[in-house]
């Protein structure tokens, strides 16, 4: 399978037309479509149907889409990465990122940089903790900034010492809003939407004890717009981090923290035992500088 034909396959399926995608390729529609056959006949699978309205990607089609898409941006990566290593710094850095409070330290670690490194340029992804470790896995990130838990065993790691409180995103009418703070008894028989990932719902049961496996949970998630919904709506009270709501700038919307307080810790991964461009080793280190130094 030549990662040619991939490309060719990716630009048909974003076209949705064989004429487009071969006139996008500079090459004829008749080798287009003896191409693309080849590459059904080698995979033992339709990837595409023709329809009165153009090509309709089949499952198989958008299961190879979603693959021939990180191969592809793996190979640009890797291409990058050769054409970096002249003397003058240059390339791009990949981050992915948690939402949290944690991140604010990024822009300044970036606009540093820059500073010193303007060839150097930044693409910053937002993602949940299991994405960014799948993506460093197969190379198409080269930092992650997470939150605890997780298991970060395979990684290389900087802790940053910035926390994050946990607390609840709710309606600002709601009466927990008149609170300054919440505990998990004030939830006793609300609608709760919490993260859905295990070890952060573990998480929150040891902090917050019996009361946590007692909560009325209706609706889990990942990030938090969808289910910043709930609360905007009056429909649920959010169990999440401060970090992930900073920004909402809503008078009907209000986070209050948990009592006791609880707090998740933050840092940055990246592949172990892996070699990394000149660009990524510099960034870390100024990451490292903007840290005290114990934390280091």
């Amino acid at each position: 399978m030549e990662l040619r034909v991939l490309r060719y396959f990716l630009t048909l399926a974003r076209e949705e037309n064989i004429s487009k995608a071969a006139e996008a390729l500079y090459i004829t529609q008749p080798t287009l479509s003896r191409q693309l056959a080849e590459l059904e006949k080698e995979l033992g699978a339709q990837l595409f149907i023709r329809g009165k309205r153009g090509i309709t990607l089949t499952e198989e089609g958008m299961l190879l889409r979603r693959r021939a898409e990180e191969m592809a941006e793996l190979e640009d990566k890797v291409q990058r990465e050769f054409r970096e290593r002249g003397e003058i710094l240059s390339g791009n850095i990949a981050i992915g990122a948690a939402e949290t409070n944690a991140a604010a330290i990024l822009p300044d670690a970036i606009a540093k940089f820059r500073n010193k490194y303007p060839g150097v340029t930044f693409d910053m992804q937002t993602d949940t903790a299991e994405h960014v470790k799948e993506r460093i896995d197969r190379g198409l990130l080269d930092i992650g900034l997470l939150v605890e838990p997780g298991d970060i065993e395979k990684y290389e790691f900087m802790r940053l010492g910035i926390g994050d409180r946990c607390g609840v995103l709710m309606n600002a009418d709601s009466p927990l809003a008149q609170k300054e703070y919440v505990t998990a008894d004030d939830l006793a028989g609300l609608p709760v939407v919490a993260n859905r990932r295990a070890e952060v719902q573990s998480f929150y049961r040891n902090a917050l004890g019996e009361a946590y496996n007692k909560l009325n949970v209706v609706a889990t998630f990942n990030l938090i717009n969808n289910a910043a919904l709930f609360a905007l709506k009056n429909l649920g009270y959010v169990i999440t981090l401060e970090g992930t709501v900073r920004h909402y700038e809503n008078p009907r919307l209000c986070f209050r923290p948990f009592r006791p307080e609880i707090q998740q810790s933050t840092f940055i991964i990246w592949k172990k035992y892996q070699p990394t461009t000149r660009a990524v080793r510099k960034f870390i280190e100024e990451i490292s500088m903007l840290l005290p130094h114990d934390e280091v």
